[in-house]
């Protein structure tokens, strides 16, 4: 999942395959490789054309013998590379624990000492709900909706739920400052269709029954009723919700207010009393994300009894907590999060949990449990000082200064777009900061206490330093050096500050092998850091401009060519089907598909640059081009099950991986030409109908 960051991104928000079983403390865990040159030619499946179904010809034998683990939503080669940096993880945390005293003031100490307390299960069992007694103290105490909306401002630095998520991010009108960043939430399924669309009754059910168990698990009075209650009460809030789709609107959701102005636009909801308890009672500048959607759901507060609130936020604090209380609580919420919205059909292995729970998550595209309250940010100094050499990080930073070369030469050919539209895209190529590896100034944690035999006390100690730290700097110069991923993170992004950011994880294979054959390099992360570069241009990306500031800077005609472009291949997505009933959605994953395409194209483009006039030599009868292509198709290796899909399509902006293969693979002429795509084949569109942006 490659991504653009978003406002409230810091807060909200690949053969004979040499496959990494599970770790052996005390070794060094081995790195991935696939094949001799980088591509694993025994995963492809011979007897599909490309020209019929590209991602299967290119992984199909791999997938038809690798089953999905019962621990896993899916199966990838990404994923493999995720376990092997878990592993890696998991040594790092283990160490650490041997030697960690009862409260630690060394990094490796409290890292351990966290660890340490998670795997505690015997004092974790013998605790049960007590851990989360304050916070259900302190919800019966609030009687008054003043009262709840005050907890709900602790959301951040606690484990209360909000009807509202809330965070610094760079302003965009205003680039050198921060802005906090309001957006729609109150929500305890994945997306408001979930609630509103029959198919998905069966999983509105299955929550309403989690939220009556952890009511339960609670000690809340009254939970079949409540629950109920609850839903309903979700229910209204998801017809007042903007769709995915529309949050992705850069200027639709640009919505400034001053606190006395959103206390007027949306009447009903104590704003000054849930500001002052997230420490941001003194931010000059909301920006809105949802507008409309705003006052219905203050609307929607207003009106709910009290007894109903002070329930939803009582199952919303168990449901948060869960993974760190006893195995009632953490066996309820793999039930629901992983069994039932995903298609999981086993819990992970404890140790599993734990280095997720320490070291976290994607917080750009994971849940709640991946960016909360864990030192994913110390965790990620350690690993990297083990696990990223230099050496990697120079041969990346060639690459990237390649694929800028590559793509000011597309611009420089547009056919489609105006001399002075060039120039101010050209102007912002060039002021792309690219991050490689990990920040250069390390988090402090100097202040945070942690403890060994205090689980969920480690959880919002972790949580509020975070927390105090994103407030605290809302209020200062924007840091233009920062970081939305923890260098652990699989993944990349693009984000407010014109930078692009690469973590240390992800730059392993099937993305970046430093032995590999050069092509399959330029398909694979070649394609990824033009996919990132092309997000600064995408639907979206294009309205900011050369430093970061949301204006329109296209000439009209531009605008216009483009988004018909656009349009196209929006309609070709929307006709992917990946599993019955659930189709792609080309509007929420628009800027995402723009990227693929050009971020393959530029990759090619690259290759062909490094070749410098030589022919590309042959390996195994695969021509270069047919080699970039497969490094692309490879670095998409994988398969999820058919509800993870379905939870997918509607509320990820990204297209199921086979679509992300075929679908910009099937606009490009020089595809066609590698691998002898013909009229006839099920992938073939005619040259005049193909997408051509970047």
């Amino acid at each position: 999942m490659i991504k653009t960051a978003t406002a409230l991104a810091v807060i909200l928000a690949l053969g004979s395959t040499a496959l990494f079983a599970g770790p052996v403390l005390g070794a060094e865990p081995a790195p991935l490789k696939y094949g001799a040159w980088g591509f694993d030619l025994a995963g492809r499946d011979l007897a599909t054309k490309p020209g019929d179904d590209f991602f299967r010809y290119a992984n199909g034998a791999w997938l038809d013998r690798t089953p999905i683990p019962g621990d896993k939503p899916g199966i990838s080669l990404r994923i493999l590379e995720s376990d092997l940096a878990e592993a890696r993880l998991h040594a790092i945390l283990e160490d650490a624990a041997k030697s960690a005293v009862h409260e630690p003031t060394t990094l490796d100490g409290k890292v351990g000492a966290f660890y340490k307390a998670f795997m505690d299960e015997g004092r974790i069992e013998a605790l049960g709900a007590r851990p989360i007694a304050p916070q259900l103290s302190a919800i019966r105490a609030a009687t008054t909706r003043e009262k709840l909306g005050a907890l709900m401002g602790r959301n951040n630095r606690d484990f209360y739920p909000s009807a509202f998520a809330f965070g610094p991010d760079v302003d965009s009108k205003d680039i050198a400052h921060y802005a906090i960043f309001m957006s729609q939430a109150g929500l305890g399924l994945p997306d408001r269709d979930y609630y509103l669309e029959a198919s998905f009754a069966g999983k509105k059910a299955a929550y309403q029954a989690h939220v009556e168990k952890l009511l339960t698990l609670s000690g809340w009075p009254d939970a079949t009723a409540k629950a109920a209650a609850i839903v309903a009460l979700e229910t209204k809030i998801a017809e007042a919700s903007w769709t995915k789709a529309q949050e992705r609107d850069a200027e639709a959701t640009y919505n400034p207010y001053t606190l006395a102005e959103l206390e007027r636009a949306a009447p009903g909801f104590p704003w000054r009393a849930f500001m002052d308890e997230a420490s941001l009672g003194a931010a000059k500048k909301l920006v809105v994300i949802d507008k409309t959607a705003f006052p219905k759901i203050a609307a929607i507060f207003a009106g709910a009894p009290v007894e109903v609130l002070q329930a939803w936020m009582a199952a919303g604090v168990a449901d948060n907590a869960a993974p760190y209380l006893s195995k009632p609580f953490a066996d309820a919420w793999f039930e629901f999060h992983q069994k039932q919205l995903s298609g999981q059909a086993e819990q992970q292995a404890r140790w599993k949990r734990g280095v997720h729970a320490v070291s976290g998550g994607d917080y750009l595209a994971g849940d709640r449990f991946d960016r909360f309250g864990n030192l994913g940010w110390a965790v990620g100094e350690i690993y990297t000082a083990r696990y990223f050499p230099a050496a990697s990080k120079a041969k990346v930073q060639a690459l990237i200064a390649d694929l800028k070369t590559a793509f000011r030469g597309r611009i420089q050919k547009l056919d489609w777009m105006s001399p002075a539209t060039k120039t101010e895209a050209l102007k912002k190529l060039a002021a792309y900061n690219v991050k490689v590896g990990y920040p250069d100034r390390p988090r402090d944690y100097s202040k945070v206490v942690i403890r060994d035999d205090d689980l969920v006390g480690d959880v919002l100690a972790a949580a509020e330093a975070d927390w105090s730290f994103y407030a605290t700097r809302s209020r200062g110069a924007v840091d233009r050096g920062d970081w939305a991923m923890t260098p652990q993170t699989n993944d990349a992004y693009n984000g407010g500050l014109i930078d692009i950011v690469f973590p240390a994880v992800i730059l392993q294979p099937p993305i970046f092998d430093p032995e590999a054959d050069p092509a399959i390099n330029y398909g694979a992360v070649g394609g990824v850091i033009g996919h990132e570069l092309t997000h600064g241009f995408d639907d979206q990306g294009r309205k900011y401009d050369s430093k970061g500031t949301l204006r329109d800077w296209w000439a009209p005609s531009d605008a216009k060519t483009f988004q018909a472009r656009a349009k196209i291949f929006g309609a070709q997505y929307s006709a992917y089907e990946p599993v019955p009933g659930a189709h792609v959605n080309g509007d929420l994953t628009m800027g995402e598909n723009i990227a693929d395409l050009g971020g393959l194209n530029l990759g090619l483009a690259a290759y062909h640059a490094s070749l410098k006039g030589k022919p590309a030599p042959v390996l195994n009868g695969l021509t270069g081009e047919q080699r970039v292509f497969l490094g692309w198709a490879q670095a998409w290796r994988g398969k999820v099950r058919d509800d993870a899909v379905r939870k997918q399509v509607v509320s990820d902006p990204h297209s199921p991986r086979q679509f992300r293969v075929n679908g910009p693979a099937r606009n490009i002429d020089a595809w066609y030409a590698a691998f002898g795509v013909k009229p006839g084949d099920a992938l073939y569109i005619p040259p005049e109908k193909r997408v051509r942006i970047w």
